[in-house]
Formats: C-alpha cells, structure tokens, sequence
C-alpha cells in the first residue's frame, strides 16, 4: 500500500463518521430533541413511526410524541435493567452518526463519563425557563475532564419563552463563561424548540435574530477526526499468537487493536514497560500482509526480535514515549454509591493490563458550582471530581490524558467484586492547577 492510499485511507472513516453524546437535566427534554432529530432527519423507521403514532393517540394527542422513540429504554432502566446509556445510530448524505444518549438525573450523571469517553462532540441541553442549573455545570465540567473537542449548548422550549433573544443570549454568555474556566475551547449555542422542530433540522421562522446553524448542520459540519500519521504509535497487545504449526513453526504475532497513530513494516519500535527496543518485522490484518496500519484497526504485529511479550505490554513508536511508573498522578470521577478513601486497595485497568494498587492520597476534590478545591479528606463519593495519588504494585505505561485519550486513561476496580470504582485521566483534569489549597478556584 503506497502512502498516499495509507493517508486516503485514513481520512476516510474520520471525515464522515461523528461520535457525540447528549446530555442534559431531567425534563429539558433531551428525549423529544433526540426523537426530533432521529424523525426529522428521516431515521426513523416506518414501524417505529407508526407505533410511536398509536401510542400517543391512546394517550390523547394528535400529533406523535417523538420523546416516545428513545422512552423504551428508559423504562428498561427503571426496571433495573444495567444498561445506562442508549445508543442511537443514523446518518443523512454528509455524515454517519453515532449517539450516546445519556441519563439526565444527577444520580446517573455518572454514566454520561461512559457515553463521552470515545465522543467527538457534547450536546448539552438547557431548558430556557430554568437556564444555566447546577447539573448543567456538572455536564459542562465532565465533558471537560474528558477532553471532548467541541461542545454544543442546545437552548430547548424556547417556544415557551416566545423566542426571545434576551433569554437566549445571557443562557449562552452564562455558559461560555463557565465553560471557558474549564478550558473548553470550542462552545457553540443554538437556539431551538425541539417540540416544535425549530432549528434541530430545520430553521426556525420564529428566530429570524438567530443567523446560526441548524443542530444537524452543525453536527454534519464540524470538524472531527485526526490525521493518525501525526499521532505517536501506541498498540496495547491483547494476546500473543504461537500457532506452532508445520507451516509456520516460528510464527510469533502480537495481536490487539492500534490505539493511535500508523505503525509501518520496519518502523523502530519500544515494548513497554521493559524498554526494549526492535523493529516492525509484518503487520498482519484480515488474514494477509499489509505495509501498514493506522488506529483503530485490530491487527496481528511481528517483530524482528524475540522479546518476552505478554499481554498487557504496550508498543509504542514516534515521539516521545511514556515512561513507565508506579506512581501515578491523575484526575478521575469517581462512579460508584461507595465512597472511594486513601488507603483502599484497588485494580488498575490501562489498556489491557491491570495491576493492583494503592490509593495513596485524594488531593481534592472539586466544587462543580463554584470551582473551587476542597479538601478530599473525606474521600470521593458518587459522581465528585477530584485528584488522586495512586501506587501501582507494578509499572504502567500512560501518556498524559490530555496527549492521548486511549492511552492516558484508566479504569479503578473493586477486587473483590470487579465493579467498576472510578474513571480516571492521568494528569490534571482541566490545564495547569496551582497547588492545593482548600477553597482555592483554578
């Protein structure tokens, strides 16, 4: 494969597949904005339509209730199905789509950490009447900590405020300002009225003040995607492949899935955490040889050198590498009812490896209304945002969370019932933070 169809081949799936989430506070109306844009776009099927139709006429109303299209789950969720996040996938002629839509009762707000870790895009939805709340802010500071590019401020039902500009206006400027002291850098707000349709696919007549885009042109048009060739190369090796047959006595493959970058046949290579170093001997996908590989692709790698290789061990190329360390230093979210303290002993999961480790100090944690730190003597508690000291009882390889988002970012497990405890990002949440103080605002 020349370089030129390893770049084509690249830009392809990242220039017409989106991944965002959506999230907002109950009865913002997140499920009618989701509804309006899967109807509107012309995603929904006739099925889905039509029993959508008859159940909102048994319920009185004459035109189809769209909140009823994603409503299913939520009823499963209340039943106490274990799923948290729905997924929604649709695509119009510009652009494929993935969505996460998320719960928006702040006892679920943990759960948007698992909608938004892979998204490219939030949209963050507010209720005109009520504008800029406290679980807004929450959203806003987790899709911070998450590092998603771009965010979008969905202001909804401003048909119940007769569309006025001055609502809409400081609504945005309150937000902008909060999001701009997370250090999100790229908010776009849209004026809509998801009930009434108005400007979620098409523009709206009634905000003739608003010279914007629609939701889904917006959606189609921002910019997604990175060029992996720019990317260091991190591969997390899942399994190692020893056939041992007669046609391939010596066959040894390292198989796993490209977390960034392009790894190229004869490209020098480190295996970490032992440091050793070799070359890219083959790369094999599907079953044949290929020049090349560039994330995500799963793929089998052969090196030049024997090297003892397990699992869990990373290859890393271009760049700087990371260093491995026991000791780690990282921002996370705590998700769990159980409060998380120093001294518990937990699992690390990076990649595919996981260690056991100590949680030896909680720095702070973080005030979501103000901003402010406060102390974390008291530990984490479901859905708090803090800094962590971990001891690891071995090393681990992470790149800073806000370099590489698959590779600076980890897991904290329960070890004795393997429940998920605590995302975490390695290094500090939201850019440069002073040192501690207890009430200190960054």
């Amino acid at each position: 494969m020349t370089t030129t169809a390893v770049t084509a081949a690249q830009e392809a799936p990242a220039a017409s597949l989106l991944r965002f989430a959506t999230a907002g506070s109950v009865d913002d109306g997140k499920s009618t904005l989701v509804g309006r844009l899967l109807h509107d776009s012309k995603s929904v099927l006739a099925d889905q339509l039509e029993a959508v139709e008859h159940a909102s006429r048994k319920r009185g109303q004459e035109a189809p209730d769209l909140a009823l299209l994603t409503d299913g789950l939520r009823a499963e969720r209340e039943q106490g199905i274990t799923i948290d996040v729905a997924y929604r996938y649709f695509a119009t002629a510009r652009r494929r789509f993935i969505l996460a839509d998320t719960p928006g009762h702040v006892q679920y707000t943990r759960n948007m950490v698992t909608g938004a870790s892979t998204a490219e895009l939030a949209v963050v939805l507010v209720d005109a009447r009520n504008g800029v709340v406290e679980q807004t802010r929450r959203h806003a500071a987790v899709a911070a900590l998450l590092r998603v590019p771009h965010v979008v401020l969905a202001v909804n039902k401003m048909d119940l405020v007769d569309y006025a500009e001055p609502v809409f206006a400081a609504i945005a400027e309150e937000f902008t300002t909060y999001a701009a002291e997370l250090g999100v850098r790229d908010v776009v707000a849209i004026p809509l009225s998801a009930l009434a349709g108005d400007n979620v696919v098409e523009p709206s007549a009634h905000m003739d003040w608003y010279g914007g885009r629609t939701l889904l042109e917006h959606l189609e048009t921002v910019p997604v995607g990175s060029d992996p060739g720019r990317e260091p190369v991190r591969f997390p090796v899942q399994y190692v492949i020893r056939p041992q047959t007669a046609e391939h006595p010596d066959y040894r493959g390292y198989a796993g899935q490209l977390a960034s970058g392009v790894l190229r046949v004869g490209d020098p290579v480190t295996v970490l955490p032992s440091g050793r170093t070799t070359t890219v001997a083959g790369v094999d996908a599907l079953g044949e040889e290929a020049d090349a590989a560039w994330a995500p692709q799963s793929v089998t790698v052969r090196l030049a050198d024997d090297i003892d290789i397990s699992r869990g061990d990373l290859i890393a190329a271009g760049g700087r590498t990371p260093v491995p360390t026991r000791d780690i230093e990282a921002s996370v979210c705590h998700l769990d009812e159980r409060p998380l303290h120093v001294g518990a002993k937990v699992l690390i999961k990076h990649t595919t490896r996981t260690v056991r480790a100590l949680v030896k100090d909680i720095s702070y944690r973080i005030d979501i209304g103000t901003l402010e730190r406060r102390s974390g003597a008291e530990g984490l508690h479901g859905n708090d945002i803090g800094h962590v000291v971990l001891r690891a009882a071995e090393p681990l390889a992470l790149d800073d969370y806000a370099d590489n988002r698959r590779t600076g970012s980890f897991l904290l497990i329960d070890p004795a019932d393997g429940t998920t405890l605590t995302a975490g990002m390695a290094g500090e949440a939201f850019g440069a933070v002073p040192a501690p103080g207890d009430g200190e605002r960054f």
